[in-house]
């Protein structure tokens, strides 16, 4: 349930409805607007009385919230949500658009010092690296661990670039501390005890959707992570299974607007995951672009065809200069 506060109500009046509300032993999530406040209702509100509280003077209107995402809806926060890496100025969403990039998996210090250098280079703002990599095989390479985030960390020092980074379990949160944004992969997005975790932490959370997950699915486990008081969550798009073999995925670009009006998170889009293939990874960038996104992940690799991760659908530094520079083009067109 959401009530909307006229506009002008003093702060006392809203803080005694506030006080009397959690009475009811409801949470109240806040929203200030420029032209009016709302709150939102978390918990049972069956026995609420909305003729009673719509009846009071400093309210404008009552209605009850009928999606079982409740945080992350944007009649909840009608405006939308801009997440500040924290220590730096890169902003997220309502406007403001990011490049991610880097390589799929961290190999070498030489590698990930090149390749941070040559997206920053090229309009990137925030630098991506696996140092832990989910793999369908057991005998594919896993990852450097605790080496690959030190390794990300000495780039970041040396371009100034905020990194993300993808989390496998809860165990590995310790080593975190530095990472600027943690990711949430795909294969994770239903890890509710990892999801609750993140959702204590006080840094922006990107949550990859699901392999075959819909868009409600999805929003609940960004629910999961905001319900522990988290509200920094980056929702992106990767692809999802269907029957099509020819791509890695089918990318679902409809997800963005369609998310843009369920919810207030910022929403990118991930056309390396969701293709499999270099020479898709432009035409689906900028049709993100043109569909909304509030940013991009590509994978950059500075040898694709030696790349222990994912190498066929990587872009060389000079390829995503290209597609860099053509999608802030197309940005500016749909603005």
């Amino acid at each position: 349930m959401i009530a909307i506060l006229k506009a002008g109500t003093p702060q006392a009046q809203i803080d005694n409805l506030i006080h009397w509300l959690e009475g009811q032993g409801l949470t109240i999530h806040l929203s200030y607007g420029d032209y009016y406040t709302v709150l939102g209702l978390v918990g049972d509100t069956s026995s609420l009385d909305m003729e009673l509280l719509a009846s009071l003077d400093i309210v404008q209107s009552v209605k009850r919230v009928t999606e079982p995402f409740k945080r992350c809806n944007r009649d909840f926060h009608p405006d939308d949500t801009i997440i500040e890496v924290p220590g730096t100025d890169v902003k997220i969403g309502g406007g403001n658009f990011c490049l991610i990039a880097g390589p799929c998996s961290v190999e070498t210090h030489e590698q990930i010092i090149g390749v941070a250098r040559a997206v920053k280079a090229a309009g990137a703002n925030i630098l991506r690296g696996g140092a832990f990599k989910p793999r369908t095989s057991p005998y594919d390479f896993q990852g450097l661990g605790q080496l690959g985030i030190e390794m990300l960390v000495e780039a970041k020092k040396d371009t100034g670039l905020p990194i993300i980074t993808e989390v496998m379990n809860v165990n590995q949160l310790p080593l975190f501390e530095d990472v600027d944004i943690i990711q949430v992969g795909a294969r994770n997005m239903q890890n509710f005890d990892l999801l609750k975790e993140v959702g204590k932490l006080k840094k922006p959370i990107l949550l990859k959707r699901g392999l075959c997950a819909t868009m409600k699915e999805w929003l609940m486990s960004a629910e999961y992570i905001m319900s522990e008081g988290n509200e920094q969550v980056i929702l992106c798009e990767r692809g999802i299974r269907t029957y099509e073999t020819y791509t890695r995925n089918t990318l679902d670009l409809s997800a963005v607007p369609t998310l843009k009006g369920l919810s207030h998170l910022p929403v990118v889009v991930d056309p390396s995951h969701a293709t499999g293939k270099a020479k898709l990874v432009k035409p689906m960038a900028l049709a993100a672009a043109a569909a909304g996104a509030d940013g991009l992940m590509i994978e950059v690799h500075n040898d694709p065809a030696h790349a222990l991760c994912d190498g066929a659908q990587s872009l060389t530094p000079q390829q995503f200069a290209d597609v860099a520079k053509t999608v802030m083009a197309v940005r500016e067109v749909v603005k």
